[in-house]
């Protein structure tokens, strides 16, 4: 396991996080980050928003309002499913584990 302080997600210059919510993270199983995973954003009803790919390092990040959240993981290595709450612009970190 990597001691490395968490790292923040590369987002572009026009980015403002005092007006807006970024939810990101990254996925992984077996201490391993999963590539190709697909994340979906739910909304507070289940419904859903949004979908990204993970990227080779397992990251993915949504553009989102604040409120409650749902992400949900699928991949052929397994799933998960996990409530995100963003209470206001800025950055809400959540890393998924496949089980």
């Amino acid at each position: 396991m990597c001691a490395a302080p968490p790292q923040t997600p590369t987002l572009p210059a026009n980015v403002d996080l005092e007006k807006e919510t970024v939810i990101y993270g990254t996925v992984s199983k077996d201490d391993a980050p999963v590539s190709g995973a697909y994340v979906r954003l739910l909304d507070s009803t289940g419904e859903f928003t949004a979908e990204v790919l993970t990227s080779a390092t397992g990251d993915y990040r949504f553009f989102a309002a604040p409120g409650d959240w749902t992400l949900s993981v699928l991949h052929n290595s397994g799933s998960a499913r996990q409530p995100v709450g963003a209470t206001g612009p800025g950055l809400v970190e959540a890393s998924l584990v496949l089980s």
